[in-house]
Parts: C-alpha cells; sequence; structure tokens
C-alpha cells in the first residue's frame, strides 16, 4: 500500500509539472514571468516572503515543540491570553493549534504576501520606474541597481530579507496586540497581506484567495495522501465554524492592510480601479466570513447576526472603494462654502494686520464674496449663529481657521478618515478584555494536576474565567458561560481556558492536554468511563494522570433504571473511584449494594442476580432476566 502511495504522489506531481511545462510552450508572452517579476523584486523571486515562511515553521517546530509531534504543538502558552503576559502577545500571531491551521494559513501567505511584496518592491520608486520601461534581461538590471544603491533603505536586499519580514513581525505583533480574545495564528497578518495587495491588484488578489488557495491546499493533501479512505461515523459536539473564526483579528488585519496600502498609492500618486476594487473587496469580505457577526448564548448556543454581518461588510467595501477613489472635491455644498466664506470675511484683523492696513491673504478673496451686507446687523447675527454652532468659544479668529478646515475636507480624505476610524474602533473593542488578570487559579479539588505554574482540573458548572473580572455584569452573571470540562489555568501567565469540554469527553472518552512553554511540554491524560441504565442519565467517573500519577478528578450522582424485577429498584452509583449497583425495594429493607462485575462475571445484591455479558448488565430474580445498565461507549475522533 505504502508503494502504491508513493507511486501515485509521483504521478500527481508528474501530471502537474507536465501540464505547467505544455502551457508554457504553447504561451508566448511579450514579456517573460521572469522580466515582470525582476522588475520589482530581487532576482525576481520575494525573497521576504519566503523568510516570513520559514520563520513561521521554525516558530511550529521549535518553540511549540512541533518537531516533537507535529500533529499536536503545545498552544496554550502561546496565546495573547492578556497584556500582562508578554510571551504569548509576542508569539500569537506567528503561532498555530495545528497542522491544519499551519497549512491553511501558510497556503494563503503563498498567495498574497508575493503580491503584497511586488507591490511593495525591493527596488526604490525611481528604479522600479527605470525598470518596468526597459526590457533588458532582468539579471543584469538586478546586479547594476544592487551595486547602485548606496543608502541600506534602498538597498533591495536590506529591503528584501530585513525590511519586509520586520514590517510583517510588526503587523503580527500588532495584531496580537488589538485582537479580541485569546488568539493564535498567522490569519491576520495574512489578512493584511490581502488588505495591502487588493489595493493594488484587486482582481489578482481575489483570484489567487478564491481560487489558487484552494488549488495549493488541494494540492498538498494529494500529494502527502494520494489516496484517502473516508468512513461515516458520528461526529463529537461542537461549534459551528464560524465561531471558532476569530473575526475581529481577522477584520484587523485587513484593515492595516487597507491602510497601509493606501499611503502606498498616496505616495504613488496612483488610483485603483473603482469597480474592480469595490467587487474585490466585497468578494473577499463574503469569502472570509467577515460577515459572520456572533455572540454566545446560553446552554452551548450562539447567536449569528448574519443580517447586519451582510450590511456591515457591504458598507465597509463601499467606504474603502470611496478612500482610494473618490473626487478631490469639497465635501461641504457650495451653500455651506459660501456661509463658511462670509463668515470667514466677516472676521476682523489681527493687531498685525491692522497695523499695515492689510487682510490676509485667504481672508480678502473672502471679503469679496461676502458682499459686505450688514448694514442693518441681520447678516451679522447670522454669521454670529454659525460661529456659534461650528463651536466658536476662542473668538472669531478661532472659528475662521475651524471653518477653514472644515471646507478644506474632500470626499476622498472623509473617506480616508472613515477608514482610520473603522482600525480605532476594532482595535480600541479589545484593549479592555486585554487587561485580563487571572486572579485565583487555585484548584477547586484535591484531584487538580499541578505542573510548574499551570494547574489541571476537571470541573463543571463553574463561571467562565475568560469574562469573569472584566466589568460587564450583564455578561458576567449569564449561566450561560458557565464552563464544564478540563480547565487550564495560570496566575502567572493570565491564562484560563477549557481546553476540553465536558461534551467532547463524553463523545470521545479520552483526551490529552499539553502544557508547557518555550522548549518544554509536559502532557496531562483525561479519562472518562461511565455505566448508563437503561432509561435514565449516565452515571461516569473521570480520571487525570499525569506521569503515571493516576487520580480520580470527578463523580457524576447516582442514576436509577426504568425497569424494575421482582419489585426492586436498580440504581448504579460511584462510590471512591468504583461503580456500584443499589438494590431497594419499596417496603422498609435496606439498600443492598454488590460493585459492579467485571466481564462475564456475576454478583449478588438485595435478592437480585448481575450478570455481565460483555457491556451490558443484566440483572435476574424468579425467571425473569432484564438489562439494567449499558456500559458508556465512546467514538474516537
Amino acid at each position: 500500500m505504502r508503494s502504491l502511495a508513493a507511486l501515485l504522489t509521483l504521478v500527481v506531481a508528474a501530471a502537474l509539472i507536465g501540464s505547467i511545462a505544455v502551457v508554457r510552450q504553447i504561451h508566448r508572452p511579450t514579456r517573460r514571468w521572469r522580466d515582470v517579476a525582476g522588475a520589482r523584486l530581487l532576482y525576481g523571486i520575494p525573497w521576504g516572503s519566503l523568510v516570513v515562511i520559514a520563520f513561521v515553521l521554525c516558530v511550529y517546530l521549535f518553540v511549540q515543540d512541533g518537531i516533537t509531534d507535529f500533529d499536536d504543538p503545545v498552544t496554550i502558552p502561546f496565546r495573547a491570553w492578556s497584556y500582562f503576559y508578554p510571551l504569548g502577545m509576542a508569539t500569537a500571531a506567528f503561532s498555530h493549534a495545528g497542522p491544519g491551521h499551519l497549512v491553511g494559513n501558510l497556503a494563503g501567505t503563498v498567495v498574497v504576501a508575493p503580491l503584497a511584496e511586488y507591490a511593495w518592491g525591493h527596488f526604490p520608486d525611481s528604479d522600479t520606474k527605470t525598470a518596468t520601461a526597459t526590457d533588458t534581461d532582468a539579471a543584469t538590471d538586478d546586479r547594476d541597481r544592487t551595486r547602485a544603491a548606496d543608502a541600506w533603505r534602498t538597498d533591495p536586499r536590506i529591503r528584501a530579507f530585513v525590511l519586509f519580514p520586520l514590517a510583517v513581525i510588526g503587523i503580527g505583533l500588532t495584531t496580537s496586540l488589538f485582537a479580541l480574545g485569546p488568539v493564535i495564528g498567522f490569519s491576520g497578518v495574512v489578512f493584511a497581506f490581502a488588505g495591502f495587495a487588493i489595493v493594488h491588484y484587486p482582481i489578482a488578489t481575489i483570484v489567487g484567495t478564491l481560487g489558487v488557495q484552494s488549488v495549493i491546499l488541494r494540492l498538498y493533501y494529494a500529494l502527502q495522501e494520494p489516496i484517502r479512505v473516508y468512513t461515516a461515523e458520528p461526529s463529537p459536539p461542537s461549534a459551528p465554524s464560524w465561531a471558532g473564526i476569530a473575526i475581529q483579528g481577522h477584520a484587523i488585519g485587513l484593515f492595516l492592510g487597507f491602510v497601509l496600502g493606501i499611503a502606498l498609492l498616496e505616495r504613488r500618486n496612483a488610483r485603483p480601479n473603482p469597480l474592480f476594487l469595490w467587487l474585490a473587496i466585497l468578494l473577499f469580505g463574503f469569502s472570509k466570513n467577515l460577515w459572520a457577526i456572533y455572540w454566545f448564548g446560553g446552554e452551548n448556543t450562539y447567536v449569528l447576526f448574519q443580517g447586519p454581518g451582510i450590511a456591515v461588510v457591504a458598507v465597509l467595501a463601499l467606504v474603502v472603494t470611496l478612500s482610494m477613489t473618490a473626487s478631490e472635491k469639497p465635501l461641504l455644498s457650495q451653500r455651506v462654502e459660501r456661509l463658511l466664506a462670509r463668515m470667514d470675511a466677516s472676521t476682523p484683523a489681527s493687531d498685525s494686520d491692522s497695523e499695515n492696513g492689510t487682510r490676509s491673504a485667504v481672508a480678502r478673496p473672502l471679503e469679496l464674496a461676502s458682499g459686505r451686507r450688514d448694514g442693518d446687523g441681520t447678516a451679522t447675527a447670522r454669521l454670529d449663529r454659525i460661529r456659534e454652532i461650528v463651536g466658536d468659544t476662542a473668538g472669531p479668529r478661532r472659528a475662521a481657521r475651524q471653518s477653514n478646515w472644515i471646507a478644506s475636507l474632500t470626499r476622498k480624505r472623509t473617506a480616508f478618515m472613515a477608514v482610520l476610524c473603522i482600525l480605532a474602533i476594532l482595535a480600541g473593542i479589545a484593549i479592555p478584555a486585554n487587561f485580563l488578570v487571572v486572579e485565583d487559579a487555585t484548584a477547586s479539588s484535591d484531584a487538580a494536576v499541578e505542573i510548574e505554574d499551570y494547574t489541571v482540573e476537571y470541573v463543571e458548572g463553574v463561571p467562565n474565567g475568560l469574562v469573569s473580572g472584566i466589568g460587564i455584569d450583564a455578561i458576567e452573571s449569564d449561566e450561560g458561560l458557565e464552563s464544564s470540562g478540563v480547565i487550564v489555568a495560570s496566575e502567572q501567565r493570565n491564562v484560563w481556558l477549557e481546553a476540553v469540554s465536558a461534551q467532547r469527553l463524553s463523545f470521545t472518552g479520552e483526551e490529552t492536554v499539553y502544557v508547557g512553554g518555550a522548549g518544554w511540554r509536559e502532557a496531562v491524560h483525561v479519562e472518562r468511563t461511565g455505566w448508563e441504565p437503561v432509561g435514565n442519565d449516565t452515571v461516569y467517573q473521570v480520571w487525570i494522570e499525569d506521569g503515571g500519577d493516576r487520580r480520580l478528578a470527578h463523580e457524576s450522582n447516582e442514576s436509577r433504571a426504568e425497569a424494575r424485577i421482582a419489585g426492586r429498584n436498580v440504581t448504579i452509583d460511584s462510590d471512591g473511584g468504583e461503580f456500584v449497583l443499589e438494590v431497594q425495594s419499596d417496603g422498609t429493607e435496606p439498600v443492598a449494594t454488590t460493585p459492579v462485575p467485571a466481564e462475564n462475571e456475576t454478583a449478588s445484591a438485595g435478592g437480585l442476580s448481575f450478570e455481565r455479558e460483555n457491556e451490558s448488565i443484566y440483572a435476574a430474580a424468579d425467571g425473569t432476566r432484564v438489562a439494567v445498565a449499558s456500559e458508556e461507549r465512546y467514538d474516537e475522533y
């Protein structure tokens, strides 16, 4: 089977390479791709993107210890928990929750990072223009421009290998600092790449993100596993896919990319096609689930505001488009401008102006426009009212300055200010939550595991530590935000995490939680066992094991089977880590108990005989034999 898989991998690779080779032969562009790429990139290669990809891989392998277990990296200490935990804030944007998370973000990086790097360029603007207008050999141009670089900021090698990666790291730290919740992943930076690229190449970016990225992912998995067998099986209870997306973090990255892209366009005095730009932003926002605005309800429910979310994406697409393509016409109408001009014209000259017998250059033309119709005091009163509206609290000269500033606002500038305001709002809403302090991470039971500064325990119905203490009473008192499952907490790291929910554990039966830090990890194994009385709730135990030390972490309440045998009721209970059968009659006889028999063995209590066959327990009396309980079954996931 392995030889067949290896052969199929070679076939897939050969088919792809052969297809590319044939298309290259029949497609004869006017300029080679090598020349096009070499016009802006050193030797035509996006070195900065490659350095960034290598850096993210190194974080996964060596910081998160993915090199020890690629499928299960250490994630808990590398989330953006709080401003009081610098390690998490510094590493969250470059760490990942697992191999699928890593591969997905790197596939997005491969698509949009080179576009962003190409738009920025390894060469100064003047050199870029020269290279674009010249069709000489790209390699010769690269060498000439490299030798001609006379400053570190214009040196293509510095720009490719230092400045671009440093800018990416800065963007990553920004997304961590202003992301809402304990985020992890490079996706915020990927969205910043996309925002920057959309501004410059809207159609190429949308084709890449909607098509090429999917092709790269499918190619990766096909080469890794040419034939994969799927078996239909139930899945554990889980939140909807959109509830696991850091929408706010993605939006911050996207708008940060927009702002940087707009700044570069303004510097180069260029504008994108408004239709292409608007369409690309709209399609990108819809395809990347930026409309999925949600909040938490009670009892593991989630509230999705998809209608308002769609409207928000549509409005944001329009605002961003206007910030780059709107006209330079004044925002205010001509009528309002004339009123402001009259107010400015009526402003008395300063002492220095009076001494010279002149008016300012701004006031003179406005004075001509006013017509000086204030003989009866009516016009003066109106202008005084205008000054009052625009905030004249420091005299007429200040009112004139304010009116001039308002009149100077253009439609394009106003839209760009709106983009900046949106970015500020997205970042500002995360600041209170990021001041989270875990005040009490002590164990609530003797069965908790203490590893360095971590506390790992299984609890049910406790307040969610991620929202307690942030000062919002409506959230803190909401019973729907209680947590049940394996809790990992650390006061030193300001960590509080429901690492495994009680629902998931009831489905899988066992889970492993990794805690640790830079360069170390330790595993905590959690196991659930239980018996289900016929027609009633399961009675279960939860055990925690650390380094061979196995301890009982939780026992559920007793539960009675619906079946009655010879006038007797059978109840299953957990007592000190042992499952017992309790038999009780309607009379005054005391409750009789016996441990649950081992597999294919029998036991008796209270006049009933119990027999265990495989995963079921049967009770017998007076020739009647009834199933009273079955062992809880779990599915691997």
